[in-house]
């Protein structure tokens, strides 16, 4: 969660792509594909997360990796999480723990490191990138995320898109990718750090994005000068009205109860 901003700078979200970029744009999905030369890049919104075990168990999604969670017991209807994956065809499951509820109905466990185990760039939601440094040895098999994913996008064929050797190599594309033909254009840029060396990587001191030549420094704070990042630079002001929810409250049920996150179920 202290990462939830960086897991959307990377595309981590259901209508995202990489580098803060809209799937629905077109724009966007140029210059994703002419970056990565990805030809067949999604051209519409992927499902969130209740819709996508719905479509799971209507057999319209018949693999799915599950990465650091535990839907089984996370979700809300966990039981009709079960009964998709179940049902599905192919499940992966990446975690440090071999009997979750999730990994009880994979097809496929894989060992995958835990949080002190890690190396790698977090985005807090003051848009600050801190590098994070492992203080433990990673225990047996266990394997980084991206280490994992680099292997499985090898055995299918794609070893020439995924040639990554360390986390700084990974972070260089990434920050490259964010400044490509972007000249002002999107907020989210880290040009300085594309060419950037691995002792510089690091050596690296936390610093909020946008991290350009015109703010070297990153930036504080964000559109203190009027200007934003749209077509005419204006803001966008939008109306917005209550939705009116399938249960009011009456007479005989007055009081309307809403569902709170609890500490030691988080993510499970």
């Amino acid at each position: 969660q202290p990462n939830a901003m960086g897991g959307q700078e990377v595309g981590g979200l259901a209508n995202q792509i990489a580098a803060h970029m809209d799937i629905a744009n077109d724009k966007h999905r140029d210059l994703v594909t002419r970056f990565w030369n990805a030809p067949n890049i999604a051209t519409e919104d992927g499902l969130k997360a209740v819709d996508m075990f719905a479509a799971i168990e209507r057999g319209d999604i018949r693999a799915v990796w599950i990465m650091g969670t535990n839907p089984v017991v996370s979700m809300p209807e966990a039981n009709g999480v079960r009964q998709a994956l179940e049902k599905c065809d192919l499940v992966v499951v990446s975690d440090l723990f071999a009997n979750t509820d999730t990994a009880a109905v994979a097809d496929v466990c894989l060992p995958a490191l835990g949080w002190g185990e890690k190396e790698g760039m977090v985005t807090n939601s003051e848009r600050r990138i801190s590098r994070q440094r492992k203080f433990l040895t990673a225990p047996g098999e266990a394997r980084a995320d991206w280490r994992i994913i680099c292997d499985v996008a090898t055995r299918m064929g794609y070893s020439e898109a995924f040639q990554f050797s360390s986390v700084d190599e990974i972070f260089r594309e990434h920050a490259a990718l964010s400044a490509f033909e972007n000249n002002g254009s999107r907020d989210f840029n880290l040009e300085l750090a594309q060419n950037l060396s691995s002792q510089a990587y690091e050596d690296w001191q936390p610093i909020q994005w946008p991290f350009t030549a015109t703010s070297p420094t990153g930036q504080k704070r964000m559109f203190s000068d009027g200007q934003f990042f749209t077509a005419h630079k204006k803001a966008k002001m939008l109306p917005v009205a209550a939705p009116v929810t399938p249960s009011q409250p009456d007479q005989d049920y007055p009081f309307v109860l809403n569902t709170g996150r609890i500490r030691d179920q988080w993510h499970t």
